[in-house]
């Protein structure tokens, strides 16, 4: 016990100074880990002297659990009404780009001498993108609800779907001859399993879990007994699925539960901790000793994850009509490999169906996408400018974005217009509709964007950061802009461009931190509203109003209306 507790003190101990470091560097923690693999196993020197990893059986069955609890965390998250409401444009994305990628991907590896086995294997793990690292960097720049975060958001939970998928079948596979009954046998499987988690999930679940969650020691114990004995039950002869599946499940079963987040909040320093040491083993066994047969193939790869496979997604969003500029930040956010295609080369190689090389170059692949797409996702707009210049992008001909009711258009001038028609742009547009105002609206929900039409205001549907959006509504001749949008990088883009081509107009945004709306005033913006500012002195000059109670009830009628 003694020697593997050592093992584990120095991983974590190593892990987490790395891990400070790369955040220093603004870099995923999964880089730290995998480097700390790097430098404990034979190639990273460390262990000629000072450290000598020995238990690493028992550290991967550590590891197992850790791919285990990550999938049950996703099953938790997912939930099945979710992927219905992906939307039908991302869905069709998603599909189209993981089947183009794998075809380019295997393409490439067969042309590199790979076997048809791991050239298919490269090219489903080329597919997928890290949802981890995207949501973080979107959520950093706060673009998770601006036209490109939410349609990445649909591609990459289309990809999740998919990986999960490809991990269920191939770890189902047993390598018998009779490949068709074999694959006929899995799907049967799989659609009874799923039949009976989807009734778990809507009947059973949701009730036994809100009486256990009174105690939440008792419901911590409940879910990770859940996990260990479906993933048990899962990896039985009888189903032959992996346990990784068998968590994914566990977690699916319990999404629709009220306290699923709960749930997620307690299970995730668990799960952090044994995912840490799955990355630190794959780092372990990357072998250097066949460095120089997957360098080149590294090297195409990774030009292939982050040039080509952005292409690929700009294509496939640019034919189903987004705007370029939309469709090149999408692809720019998705140019990484994903930690589910370091999984599934990890099982191909525990099959032993691919080779260590394969594996290997997955590590490489991996390590030099997440570096260099953090970069590519923090500058993409620079990116945009320089790419937009010299090379092509492709666009539909009527791209979303065109305007609605474009004859409405012709005279535009000293008119309004206000970015984001839902909540308090609602607002704003039926005070400027009865105080007799010219109005423009802009928003990049389409169902919004449908609903301002039906109110007989002329719209467009795009983002207010694309310069020919901008140019389309008429913000140089606009007297007044409101931006009800709180991306504070497409609100500084924006004032930027309006000050440039009209400086005579008002610019009124939206800011949630106070360091935002520093750097909104700074910028040029006339003024920056706070919601905790305005909320506060709006209930102030209420209730110092001598009939403060009948105008408190006045406002309540309004606003229940309004809801």
């Amino acid at each position: 016990m003694g020697g593997i507790y050592f093992d584990i003190t120095i991983i974590i101990c190593l892990a987490a100074v790395l891990t400070l470091f790369f955040r220093i560097l603004k870099q995923p923690p999964v880089l730290a880990y995998i480097l700390t693999g790097i430098l404990l196993g034979p190639a990273g020197g460390l262990t000629a002297g000072l450290f000598h990893i020995e238990h690493r059986e028992q550290l991967a069955i550590l590891g197992q659990l850790g791919i285990t609890l990550l999938l049950f965390m996703l099953g938790l998250e997912l939930k099945l009404k979710e992927l219905r409401s992906i939307g039908k444009t991302a869905a069709i994305a998603g599909t189209l780009q993981i089947a183009i990628t794998v075809l380019l991907g295997m393409g490439l590896g067969m042309l590199l001498g790979f076997s048809q086995t791991g050239s298919l294997y490269f090219g489903i793990a080329t597919a997928f993108s890290s949802t981890i690292i995207i949501v973080k960097l979107l959520s950093d720049k706060k673009d998770l609800k601006s036209l490109h975060g939410k349609l990445a958001i649909g591609i990459l939970l289309v990809q999740d779907f998919f990986a999960v998928m490809t991990i269920m079948f191939l770890s189902g596979l047993s390598g018998s001859t009779n490949v068709v009954f074999e694959l006929g046998l899995l799907f049967l499987k799989v659609i009874v399993i799923f039949g009976w988690i989807i009734l778990l999930s809507k009947y059973v679940f949701p009730i036994v879990v809100h009486r256990i969650a009174r105690s939440s020691e008792a419901l911590f114990l409940f879910s990770l007994a859940w996990v260990f004995a479906l993933t048990a039950f899962m990896a039985s002869p009888f189903i032959g699925f992996s346990i990784e599946i068998g968590g994914f499940l566990a977690g699916l079963s319990l999404a629709n539960a009220a306290e699923n987040f709960q749930i997620i909040a307690r299970m995730k320093a668990l799960r952090d901790f044994f995912i840490t040491i799955f990355f630190v083993i794959l780092g372990l066994e990357m072998s250097f000793q066949s460095i120089e047969r997957v360098i080149v193939p590294a090297i195409l790869f990774s030009i292939f994850v982050l040039v080509i496979k952005p292409f690929i997604v700009m294509g496939v969003t640019g034919l189903l009509g987004f705007r370029k500029r939309t469709s090149f930040i999408t692809g720019v956010s998705l140019g990484q490999l994903s930690e589910f295609s370091l999984i599934i080369l990890f099982l191909g190689g525990q099959l032993q169906v691919i080779s260590q090389d394969i594996v290997t170059l997955g590590i490489l692949v991996a390590l030099t996408s997440f570096v260099l797409s953090t970069y590519a996702v923090v500058h993409t707009n620079r990116l945009y400018g320089f790419v937009s210049t010299y090379v092509p992008l492709f666009e539909r001909k009527h791209a979303h974005g065109t305007i609605l009711e474009t004859d409405e258009f012709a005279s535009l001038k000293n008119h309004v217009v206000i970015i984001g028609a839902s909540q308090m742009g609602r607002s704003i547009i039926h005070a400027m509709q009865r105080s007799g105002e010219q109005i423009v609206v802009v928003d990049f929900d389409p169902d919004i964007a449908k609903k301002a039409k039906d109110l007989a205001i002329p719209v467009v549907f795009g983002d207010i950061a694309d310069p020919e959006i901008q140019e389309k509504a008429g913000v140089d001749q606009a007297k007044l802009i409101i931006s009800t949008v709180s991306d504070l990088e497409d609100n500084l883009l924006l004032i930027g461009s309006v000050k440039h081509k009209n400086s005579d107009a008002q610019i009124v945004s939206v800011a949630l931190e106070n360091e935002d709306a520093k750097l909104l005033y700074k910028a040029g913006a006339d003024y920056v509203v706070l919601p905790e500012l305005a909320g506060g002195r709006h209930l102030a000059k209420i209730l110092l109003e001598n009939k403060h109670l009948e105008i408190i009830e006045d406002y309540k009628q309004k606003d229940l209306a309004a809801l």
